[in-house]
């Protein structure tokens, strides 16, 4: 953009001018303390964006790190159902208190404020990368050393704001084979690129479902070819995740803490 065309709003400015890569990041809860800040994200809804987030969560937490999750996803959270929170974020003076998760995972989402889980958030924009800074100035993240931020999908205004407001250290690419071929992942990697945030991994969901009886992959939506996708953008760390019905049953149970993840484990210690 030009400078005499140029509104000053950077908040929905995709230039990568000199003046957005100086604005300065949102600052902490003075009692909230965050080592590194990864975020998940899709360049289109229902990929499994949410699930792998919170997997990740809980993998970091099994290996005794302090894991924390931010929803970013304001007008399609599913971070508190998948973890089968029930109770309602509360806060004091000095900030809002996250609600944590039975292995202690701590959460900040908009269902965790809403009274009921269903109400309709019919916000515009900027109100809603509002609230997302909001998690992140306003919520008291005590000693955590891994936080995951679960994106809207796509490249829009909370994306940008989390790029620009918060210290983003990498982000994960959930993806599934039937757009690997398409510009929807390209989108997503250049933006990372154009923000100079690096892609730590890509992960293929719903790659293939196997069958109980034989073990042979039944690759149902096409093979995908998320190798040759992660090497030509120079992504060390990739994942194939299997249609798997006990782990769907056990997100809608709130049980996502009980499933034993192995395809997500070499992706979660290469992101560490």
């Amino acid at each position: 953009m030009s400078e005499e065309n140029c509104t000053h709003d950077c908040s929905s400015c995709g230039e990568n001018c000199g003046e957005r890569n100086a604005i300065q990041k949102e600052k902490l809860n003075e009692l909230s303390s965050v080592k590194k800040v990864i975020a998940v994200v899709s360049g289109k809804g229902g990929v499994g964006k949410s699930s792998v987030t919170a997997m990740l969560a809980v993998l970091a937490r099994r290996k005794g790190f302090e894991t924390a999750v931010l929803d970013a996803d304001i007008t399609g959270p599913s971070v508190p159902k998948m973890f089968g929170l029930t109770e309602k974020a509360e806060g004091s003076e000095t900030g809002i208190f996250p609600v944590k998760t039975k292995t202690g995972i701590k959460t900040m989402s908009l269902n965790l404020l809403l009274e009921n889980d269903t109400d309709p958030v019919v916000w515009r924009g900027p109100v809603i990368a509002g609230c997302v800074k909001q998690f992140w100035t306003d919520v008291i993240w005590d000693k955590v050393d891994y936080m995951f931020v679960d994106m809207p999908p796509g490249t829009g205004d909370v994306p940008l704001t989390v790029f620009q407001s918060l210290p983003v250290d990498g982000i994960v690419i959930v993806t599934t084979p039937q757009e690997l071929v398409s510009m929807i992942v390209e989108k997503a990697v250049k933006m990372a690129e154009l923000m100079n945030i690096p892609v730590l991994g890509i992960v293929e969901n719903m790659a293939y479902f196997q069958c109980d009886n034989c073990g042979k992959k039944h690759y149902i939506y096409g093979k995908g070819d998320v190798e040759k996708l992660a090497k030509e953008h120079g992504v060390k760390y990739t994942a194939e995740l299997p249609i798997n019905p006990a782990f769907s049953s056990l997100c809608d149970k709130g049980l996502i803490e009980l499933f034993e993840e192995t395809a997500l484990d070499k992706l979660s210690d290469g992101i560490e």
